[in-house]
């Protein structure tokens, strides 16, 4: 599947970008750290308004992970656990995603280093609206690309961490780290495990397009080019053009 981030900076941008990308694809992905003054409930319904079903995933980055989408080399990794560090914003933040499950949101985004008690408090709206909603838990490197070994580990924490799907995203500086995040693609249908994993960055873009035929579970492309949610996606277009190329049936 190919997912259409909507990135626009008002509630009205958004509505429009959402009637426009229902048309486009299967998946559309709030960016409710983007969307100022966003209303979650409306910006659902309207998703869901259109002759063409799409699938919703709701995510609301810190602003630290929010800012770096397109300047990937001044991010950092991931570290500690920040729920201590800046306690109701964070919990602002989580009660957003939390929204969105009783809002029925097909998939709600939270990171690997969320704060423990928000994790649970989120797992258990989960399990509470009939596990309806599916956890994307994810792990971004806006500075590089790990070893092959700590990818492994980062899929296991996730798992760990509750992940109905696990979401490893990195930052390519050579051709050769697409192959190690790649690698885990397979590696987590040996597990039986959901996983979405590509690499962002201008040498990343070949993994954007080898994800899905690996079977990731998505892929990210923009509605049009100026509207990425990270460095280095191509647009929908571009995207199926290549699969045209490639003769590859996508959903």
């Amino acid at each position: 599947m190919i997912c259409i981030p909507i990135v626009a900076g008002t509630q009205t941008e958004a509505l429009q970008e959402i009637e426009k990308s229902s048309f486009l694809t299967d998946v559309l992905e709030l960016r409710m750290d983007l969307i100022h003054g966003g209303n979650l409930g409306k910006l659902i319904n309207r998703a869901r308004a259109g002759p063409h079903p799409v699938k919703i995933i709701v995510t609301n980055r810190r602003k630290d992970e929010g800012e770096t989408r397109l300047s990937p080399y001044s991010g950092t990794d991931a570290g500690e656990p920040i729920e201590e560090l800046n306690a109701g914003e964070e919990r602002r933040r989580i009660t957003v995603l939390r929204e969105a499950v009783t809002l029925e949101a097909d998939y709600v985004d939270v990171e690997l280093d969320i704060g423990e008690g928000l994790k649970r408090e989120l797992l258990s709206t989960i399990r509470d609206h009939g596990n309806r909603t599916q956890l994307i838990v994810s792990h971004h490197d806006f500075s590089k690309t790990p070893s092959a070994k700590r990818l492994r580990e980062i899929f296991h924490e996730s798992v760990n961490a509750g992940a109905g799907i696990v979401k490893v995203v990195t930052l390519a500086r050579t051709p050769e780290d697409n192959l190690r995040v790649l690698s885990l693609i397979p590696y987590a249908r040996r597990k039986k495990r959901e996983i979405i994993a590509f690499c962002m960055g201008d040498q990343g873009r070949m993994s954007r397009v080898m994800a899905p035929l690996l079977g990731s579970l998505l892929t990210f492309a923009s509605s049009k080019e100026g509207s990425e949610s990270a460095a280095g996606q191509l647009t929908i277009e571009e995207m199926r053009e290549i699969f045209r190329i490639l003769k590859v049936e996508h959903d």
